[in-house]
């Protein structure tokens, strides 16, 4: 019976994301038939990029900075928390982390450590802005997370320019901080033959131990448990003695350190600078990604490999004569059909529970019957 129920949960578990990317591809697949494009010709021309190599480390590489963004989104999402600040924060900790990385000089690992922890402070006193906000004054984390983007923005343009944090790069017109000395690079991983030069990020070492600890702290620890008591009742968990307003600075903390690392496998991986071409808007993506993993780390690490196949996948179809934009419709259905699919299944959980509780109170009904 219980063998039976855990199949149930897996299912059920399994059965939104699903059916959010079938219906994710139809609804590209009647865009791409409308357009006079053949919509099996475009996918099976996606599909064929997972056999080179270079693509691979692509994947693996994109995806590392999503499921970081996305695990960030997710611990705010666990507490209700809507942290839409992840990508102020990551580029503000970058920025900040690759000044101080190329301004001293220590032996490795030491290096590439402190440029960690510079970038995790950053992250966590960004987002603990927000966390104070929303407990002394009641403003509500959205708000002030999209304004804190904004703020940020403009303090690493500022910041940005020659003179003061960053310097010209001879040869183009692109400027960036000063470039962090190989004591603080981490080398990359040659896990994939046929790769040549191109290896995946080292910190993808990283990115996994941040998701073993997401699931340890929240599946066995008493914080974990605070946190998703007060997320899923703030006055049950009034009730059993939590601080909800220490909590929300908690929360908001972690998930603000957790975003300072987004930018870390790019800084310390390849770039070893901040410079006007850093990627930005991953913490957009991550909300996505968090959205369509549910919050749990396995499912989140599925939902960054799948987001990062798209983008990387998308540039083969302008080969075909299909505009690349397309891999976005696909991405922006999957994110709008996956609420609705979520929804779908937890109505189709309450009844099936509704079901189970009825039929075991018709069984034993007898039974107290024949006792009488």
């Amino acid at each position: 019976m219980s063998g039976r129920f855990s199949l149930k949960r897996i299912g059920l578990a399994v059965a939104a994301p699903v059916l959010a990317i079938v219906f994710a591809m139809l609804v590209t697949s009647v865009v791409l038939l409308a357009a006079g494009n053949n919509p099996l010709q475009a996918y099976s021309t996606m599909l064929a990029q997972l056999g080179k190599p270079r693509i691979q480390v692509n994947i693996l590489n994109s995806a590392t900075t999503y499921y970081l963004s996305a695990i960030a989104v997710a611990i705010g999402f666990r507490m209700n928390l809507f942290n839409i600040g992840v990508d102020g924060q990551y580029r503000l900790a970058a920025m900040l982390a690759a000044a101080v990385g190329g301004a001293i000089a220590i032996p490795a690992p030491f290096h590439a450590l402190v440029v960690i922890l510079v970038a995790m402070l950053v992250g966590a006193f960004w987002a603990g802005i927000a966390g104070l906000l929303k407990t002394t004054r009641g403003v509500s984390e959205v708000i002030s997370t999209i304004m804190l983007n904004f703020i940020a923005t403009g303090i690493v343009a500022y910041l940005l320019t020659p003179g003061r944090l960053a310097e010209t790069t001879q040869g183009s017109n692109n400027i960036g901080t000063k470039p962090i000395p190989e004591s603080g690079q981490v080398p990359g991983l040659a896990i994939i033959p046929g790769a040549g030069r191109n290896e995946v990020y080292g910190l993808i070492v990283l990115a996994i131990l941040i998701g073993i600890g997401y699931w340890f702290l929240l599946s066995r620890t008493r914080f974990g448990f605070d946190l998703r008591a007060t997320g899923s009742s703030e006055p049950a968990a009034v009730a059993s003695g939590v601080d909800v307003k220490r909590m929300v600075v908690y929360a908001m903390l972690l998930s603000g350190a957790v975003a300072g690392l987004v930018g870390m496998p790019q800084l310390l991986g390849s770039s070893y600078t901040y410079s006007l071409d850093f990627p930005t808007g991953l913490g957009f993506t991550g909300i996505a990604i968090a959205l369509l993993g549910r919050n749990s780390p396995i499912g989140i690490a599925f939902g960054a490999l799948l987001w990062s196949f798209l983008d990387n996948s998308s540039n083969s179809l302008e080969f075909e004569g299909v505009p690349k934009q397309t891999v976005l419709i696909m991405q922006g259905v999957i994110v709008l059909s996956i609420v609705i699919a979520y929804e779908l299944v937890r109505r189709y959980r309450i009844r099936q529970v509704a079901r189970d509780v009825g039929r075991q109170l018709a069984a034993t009904a007898p039974e107290k019957e024949a006792v009488a």
